[in-house]
C-alpha cells in the first residue's frame, strides 16, 4: 500500500512523505481501505518530532489493528525515489476468444489445468473488477499470475477472473481467493498472484500473495 502522507513538524510547518506499508497475508485482520484513508488523513494536523516518530506511530497502530507486524517506510515525496511507469510482465490473456456470461459469484469451476503439460509462465489480465463491500463502489485492477506447474487454461482463467465483476470483497480478500482457488483447482508447484488496483482517495492497495518468500517490485502502471 502507498499513500502521500502529511503532518506538522515542531514549528507547525507541514511535512509530506510517500508512505508505504507492508501488511502480511497471515494477519488475522484486514485494514479496511476507507478507515485506513481516514486514519492517515488524521495526521495532517498532528505535530510530530520527525519522520521517524511518524513511522513508529504508524507501525504501532497498524500492527495493533492488523494483529500482525506491519512495516512502514517514509520516502521524501518531493525528492525521493519514485516508481517508473511500467507494465506488468507476462502474457496478456484479455484477447483470448471466449464467451462470458457469468459476472458473479466467483466461480472456481472455470479453472482447469493440463497435468500433462508442465510450464513456467506468467499470465496477466487487466479485466479484474470487484466491488467494495462497505461503499459498493467499483474496484478495478490488473492482475499478474506467475506459476510453475500444470498449464492453466487461459480461457477458463479469464472467465474466472471476470466472474468477480459483481462480487463484494476487499482487495486482499479477492487476491487471497484467487490464490487459493488456483492452488485447489490447478495444483501449481509454485504460485504468485499480484494485483494492482486503481487508487481510491489517494490510497494505493496492491495485494501480493505467493508460495515463495519475497516482495514485488512495486511498478506503477499507466492506469494508476
Amino acid at each position: 500500500n502507498a499513500y502521500e502522507l502529511s503532518w506538522l513538524d515542531h514549528t507547525g510547518k507541514p511535512r509530506i512523505a510517500l508512505a508505504r506499508f507492508w501488511i502480511p497475508a497471515s494477519s488475522p485482520n484486514l485494514i479496511e481501505s476507507k478507515s485506513f484513508k481516514l486514519y492517515l488523513g488524521s495526521f495532517a494536523g498532528t505535530r510530530m518530532d520527525d519522520a521517524e516518530q511518524v513511522r513508529a506511530w504508524l507501525e504501532r497502530d497498524l500492527s495493533q489493528a492488523a494483529g500482525a507486524a506491519v512495516t512502514a517506510r517514509l520516502d521524501d515525496a518531493a525528492h525521493g525515489t519514485r516508481e517508473c511507469i511500467e507494465t506488468l510482465a507476462g502474457t496478456c490473456i484479455d484477447g483470448v476468444a471466449v464467451n462470458i456470461d457469468c459476472y458473479g459469484p466467483p466461480t472456481p469451476a472455470f479453472l482447469h489445468a493440463d497435468p500433462n503439460a508442465i510450464v513456467d509462465e506468467v499470465l496477466v489480465s487487466h479485466l479484474l473488477k470487484s466491488n467494495c463491500p462497505v461503499t459498493g463502489q467499483p474496484d478495478w485492477a490488473s492482475v499478474q499470475i506467475a506459476y510453475r506447474g500444470p498449464r492453466i487454461d487461459p480461457a477458463g482463467l479469464l472467465r474466472y477472473l471476470v466472474s468477480f465483476r459483481d462480487h463484494s470483497g476487499f482487495h486482499e480478500q479477492c487476491v487471497e481467493q484467487i490464490y487459493c482457488d488456483l492452488m485447489a483447482r490447478c495444483a501449481p508447484h509454485s504460485l504468485t498472484v499480484y494485483a494492482r488496483y486503481t487508487r481510491r482517495g489517494g490510497l494505493d492497495i496492491n495485494p501480493w500473495r505467493s508460495s515463495t518468500p519475497g516482495t514485488p517490485s512495486n511498478p506503477r502502471l499507466p492506469r494508476q
